[in-house]
């Protein structure tokens, strides 16, 4: 292209920010900047415990402390008939790499916002205090009497999978929620038969979460007279998906939801999905008559926010006796957690396998892709405390 034009159309030169001197002189507006008339607020109460049934919760001594407006548990929540949140975690599309599902389809498990029977991870939201103040409501929050049954955990995803492994869903015997490969086997295999080297490499990608400069703040507001939401949150995946999930999650129209997103203060890789907060706030300022706020803290947030990666990896590579690769193969193993969230890390891993090097496409069944491996991918549902 010619240089003269590229400068012209802009093609190569910087992008002047428009935002910075808005938010530099103190003009942002992110989701903790939201004070509204009459305002509430929540502490959430969080499971110390990898796994453990939930046994009784004793409110008494939380509702008789100052301030206190309501003290909300998972009995409460399914009791008003509320829906679990509604993850959707499926399979990519291109550009990521397709996959086919081996076995079984893939185990879809019942995140409820706060679980009536069993936590299933650090820090899972067991219990919501509201009050005039956030100290009253932690004042309040340290009166509850839980009594939890611990149950044996685990925090490795290769322990999951080993017989006679704790159970953490039911539904997901071994521990296994999708089971998933791409390639070509038999030609793989023939491959692997005829090379001169042939290479191994275990490897791990730990657990990883992010650490946004501004920790997720959600205030929701419920009109009576209206029967309306308003959310207010810093939420990566848009106001419109959110919408719609909060609405499903509450049991209304989605014309009864009104979401609001404004500035976000970093990290939308764990902002983009549903947070169990949304729907509690919702209801909660239902519950209580007034808008409730919630401000997560830098300790909670490394417990409750989305995490991601965990993915154990053991690859084979064939090359023949000038070094030039002839197939690779290999086996994925991703710790998705407490719930089926997403299947990102392991798709991703997958994808990511071949790298930048060239494989003969012939080792692959479809003549466009120039990649071949053959992956099998179990993913089991343990989250590490």
């Amino acid at each position: 292209m010619n240089s003269s034009r590229a400068v012209a159309n802009g093609i190569g030169q910087p992008v002047r920010r428009r935002e910075d001197f808005r938010l530099l002189t103190g003009r942002g507006s992110f989701a903790d900047d939201i004070h509204l008339p009459e305002l509430a607020h929540a502490v959430i109460v969080r499971s110390p415990h990898a796994h453990a049934h939930i046994g009784s919760i004793d409110k008494a001594a939380a509702l008789a402390s100052p301030g206190v407006l309501k003290v909300l548990t998972g009995h409460d929540y399914v009791a008003d008939g509320l829906a679990p949140i509604p993850h959707g975690a499926g399979l990519m599309g291109r550009p990521d790499v397709a996959v086919r599902v081996r076995g079984f389809d893939p185990i879809t498990t019942q995140d409820y916002p706060m679980p009536p029977d069993k936590a299933r991870f650090v820090g899972e939201a067991v219990a919501m205090v509201v009050a005039e103040t956030v100290d009253q409501a932690k004042d309040a929050a340290e009166l509850l009497e839980i009594a939890y049954e611990p149950l044996p955990a685990v925090v490795r995803a290769a322990d999951a999978l080993k017989p006679g492994a704790p159970h953490l869903w039911d539904n997901a015997p071994d521990n296994l929620c999708i089971d998933i490969e791409v390639g070509d086997e038999a030609a793989t295999a023939e491959a692997f038969g005829r090379a001169a080297h042939i290479v191994r490499l275990d490897t791990w990608v730990q657990r990883v979460t992010g650490v946004p400069m501004e920790p997720r703040t959600t205030t929701a507001e419920y009109d009576a007279a209206a029967g309306n939401y308003t959310l207010y949150a810093g939420s990566g995946r848009g106001v419109a998906k959110l919408r719609l999930d909060l609405a499903q999650v509450l049991g209304v129209p989605a014309e009864q939801i009104r979401c609001v997103c404004g500035d976000m203060g970093g990290n939308f890789g764990t902002r983009n999905f549903f947070y169990p907060e949304y729907a509690l706030l919702a209801w909660a300022s239902r519950r209580a008559g007034r808008p409730v706020k919630w401000t997560c803290d830098r300790s909670e947030a490394f417990l409750s926010d989305y995490q991601g990666r965990d993915l154990t990896v053991e690859a084979e590579l064939a090359l023949d006796k000038d070094g030039n690769f002839l197939a690779v193969r290999g086996s994925n193993l991703s710790n998705l957690g407490g719930h089926a969230a997403a299947f990102v890390s392991l798709q991703k891993g997958l994808g990511l396998m071949s790298s930048v090097y060239r494989i003969p496409g012939r080792l692959f069944p479809r003549p466009r892709r120039r990649h071949e491996y053959r992956l099998d991918h179990p993913l089991s549902q343990r989250r590490p405390t």
